[in-house]
Parts: C-alpha cells; structure tokens; sequence
C-alpha cells in the first residue's frame, strides 16, 4: 500500500473539509505515493518522536499537530527544528497531520475525551459543516460530582500533577461537562449558554481566566498535552482499517511524552 491509501481512508473519517480555515492539517513532509509498511501515531513531531520513529524503521508518521504551522524561512541546519526536517526526508518518512479536520469529527478526538471525562450522550458543543460533527462536546456525568473531586479524576485521567481550576467554588456540584481539546477558552460563553458546569480545556490565559471566574461556569485546564490519547485510538483505527483493506501495515503509537511544561 502507499500513504495515500492511508489518508484516503483516514479523510472518509475525518474529512478535510472539517478542518477549520486557519489550520495546516494534511500533508507536512515527505510523499504520498511511496509504499509504507510502518506507521507511527502522534499527538506531536519532535526531534525526539522523529529519532524514535527512525529507530523502529517507521516510514509514515501520523500525527495530530501540523509539524509545519508558521512559514519557513530558511533550511539552516544549525537550528534543531531544521534538522528534523532533514532526518525525515533523509529516511523517507512521510508526515501527515490531522488535526481540527479529527478534532471535528464523528468519533473523533473530542469524542475520545468526552469518554475519558466520563460524558454521556454528547453532542457538538458548535455544530459543524456535516452531520454529528462539530467543535467540542457536551453532555452529562452519570451522576453529580464536586467540582474539586472531578478535577483530581481528571489529573489522574490526563497523566499530570496539577490541573488548573478557574471556579469562585471548588465545592460546587458538576454534572453537564464540555470540553474541547487544546485551546478552547474562547467558547466558555458558548459553553455556558448551553448549561455546562464546566469547560474542560487548555491554554488558559489570565485575564480569560478573570473573565471565566466571573462568568458563572468553571473551567478545569489540564493544559494541551490532555490530546495524547490521540496516540492509541488512532492507532486503533488504523489497525482497523488495515485489517478490513488487507494492507499488510504495522500501526505502533510513539512512546515520547511530548508535554514541554515539567511541575516544580
């Protein structure tokens, strides 16, 4: 098979029309057409998922975040971002982002999170181009938690020491849950307009967060690492779908904790 059979069938699922205007999902580096027999999936490229991915003779990366999102100016291999590009291209690796064309999506990554946060019966928060898909999610916990016992659950469920609470109350009871992978806090009015106790997403600034505190809904940010559960369910996917077309492909998820931000 080649890395277009691949994104073919990746964009039946999550179609490229889904991704928002500002975005750079699709292909990064590398070629299409050329046969692939190793996939490797990841919430990010960096030198160190790239190193990985050579060591286990992995020739198509499929990643969540665009590895290419600001214009290059110059090919300097002095600089490190640089030189990844180098080491893809010098072993053939091709690179593919989906990214808010999966985030969008029917079953896709903010369904992924809406079943690790334990919501039921979600729905698009903001409605999409095409039916059932849509920005982030809602929906309910099966029963009533305090506001300060379901962000350790998330702390727990997202593999970090700390999580970030904007709420005048951490004793509040939550039911109705939103979220939206990465950056989201732009749409906590939306969020509230449709009942939800709290938003759940990440990159929250300080003076959004004033905004948020006085805004009547909670906001649990366990920052833009919370999308590496992207790894193994599209891991999941691509097996599937490699089993149903017969591509004799192996699918293995990197390793690396790309979160940049350590707690001290």
């Amino acid at each position: 098979m080649r890395g277009i059979d691949l994104v073919k069938r990746l964009e039946t699922f999550a179609p490229s029309e889904l991704a928002e205007s500002w975005d750079h999902s699709g292909l990064q580096v590398g070629d299409l057409k050329r046969p692939i027999r190793k996939v490797m999936t990841t919430l990010d490229v960096r030198p160190a998922v790239v190193k990985e991915a050579i060591s286990q003779d992995v020739d198509f990366i499929l990643a969540h975040h665009p590895v290419i999102f600001k214009p290059i100016y110059d090919l300097d291999l002095a600089n490190p971002q640089n030189r990844m590009y180098a080491d893809l291209l010098r072993h053939n690796i091709t690179v593919y982002a989906a990214h808010t064309n999966l985030d969008n999506a029917s079953d896709g990554m903010n369904d992924w999170l809406s079943q690790v946060l334990g919501i039921s019966d979600a729905k698009p928060l903001i409605s999409g181009k095409l039916p059932n898909t849509g920005l982030g999610r809602i929906g309910n916990l099966a029963a009533p938690a305090l506001l300060k016992d379901y962000a350790k659950r998330l702390r727990q469920a997202f593999k970090v020491e700390h999580v970030r609470v904007i709420s005048k109350d951490p004793d509040q009871f939550v039911r109705k849950i939103a979220v939206i992978g990465g950056s989201g806090s732009e749409f906590y009015n939306e969020a509230k307009k449709q009942g939800a106790d709290v938003l759940v997403t990440a990159d929250v600034s300080y003076h959004t967060a004033h905004d948020i505190q006085e805004a009547g809904i909670a906001v649990i940010d366990p920052g833009h690492h919370m999308e590496f559960w992207m790894k193994t369910a599209m891991q999941q996917f691509v097996k599937d779908w490699a089993a149903d077309a017969q591509w004799e492909l192996d699918v293995v998820q990197s390793s690396i904790n790309t979160d940049p931000f350590l707690f001290i």
